[in-house]
């Protein structure tokens, strides 16, 4: 293998950087450090989206990866939706930086990608991991592919519904639900989340929830979250988080049978 890999880099044309895709295997913080220092080597518009995403392929000299880069920030007092008129509107790159470091406070590191706050491209944006090897998305998903393990899908979606009433997620849809060629669920794009209700979104979707998820969630607090998200979320988000958070852990304290295992016990 390095033979093959010291021939093509070789073979590549002269004066131009040599480079090789980055691993799968970079940790989350490797994966952090590169989208704060990388460079931008080109872009294109994201086929996805409403946000006016963009697409990058950044490199540090030694590795090359996608990378989505979202600028919005906006603040409305109140916004049409499709599903009604919203009060106190917030549409921000900074909640997917948000949804990525409570992801890992909760154990999901593996399931939101990696996401960092810089300036690139004349602005300030949130650079978020593009995800590695997608097969579909949950769309495609609905109409021509079934999971060849319908119990270890149904395990990671009943994790996505409780992480979307946690962040009272106004905007999730088929689209930014992916599953990687593994048929891991990745959940992407948080613009519009962390709400300031401390009611939940939709109590009717709560149906199970993973053993260690609940025990993670029992572990927040508001000096933790504040130190973790300062900058992103702002107080009254959190405020409004941690009231969610206590309504889903006592509607599963009183439903045992509700729980399951898939998450890796700390």
């Amino acid at each position: 293998m390095w033979r093959t890999l010291a021939l093509l880099v070789s073979l590549a044309p002269a004066g131009l950087p040599q480079t090789t895709p980055a691993p799968a295997t970079l940790s989350p913080e490797q994966k952090e450090q590169f989208l704060k220092t990388a460079k931008v080597v080109s872009t294109r518009e994201a086929s996805k989206g409403i946000t006016n995403t963009k697409r990058a392929k950044l490199s540090d000299g030694t590795w090359t990866h996608d990378a989505s880069i979202q600028t919005i920030d906006e603040r409305k007092t109140s916004f049409e939706t499709p599903m009604g008129r919203e009060m106190n509107f917030r549409d921000s790159y900074k909640f997917n930086i948000g949804a990525y470091r409570l992801a890992r406070l909760l154990g999901l590191g593996d399931m939101v990608p990696p996401s960092v706050e810089r300036r690139i491209l004349g602005s300030t944006a949130a650079v978020t991991w593009w995800v590695d090897d997608v097969l579909i998305d949950e769309g495609q998903r609905g109409k021509k592919a079934d999971p060849p393990d319908k119990d270890r899908w149904g395990r990671q979606y009943q994790i996505m519904r409780v992480f979307d009433q946690l962040i009272y997620n106004m905007d999730r849809n088929v689209g930014n639900i992916l599953y990687d060629k593994d048929w891991r669920l990745w959940m992407i794009d948080h613009t519009r989340a962390f709400r300031l209700y401390p009611t939940l979104q939709d109590p009717k979707l709560l149906e199970r929830c993973d053993r260690q998820l609940l025990a993670n969630l029992k572990k927040l607090d508001s000096q933790t979250l504040s130190a973790e998200l300062k900058g992103f979320v702002e107080a009254g988000e959190i405020k409004g988080l941690l009231a969610r958070r206590d309504r889903i852990v006592a509607f599963f304290e009183k439903r045992p049978d509700a729980l399951y295992d898939f998450l890796p016990a700390k």
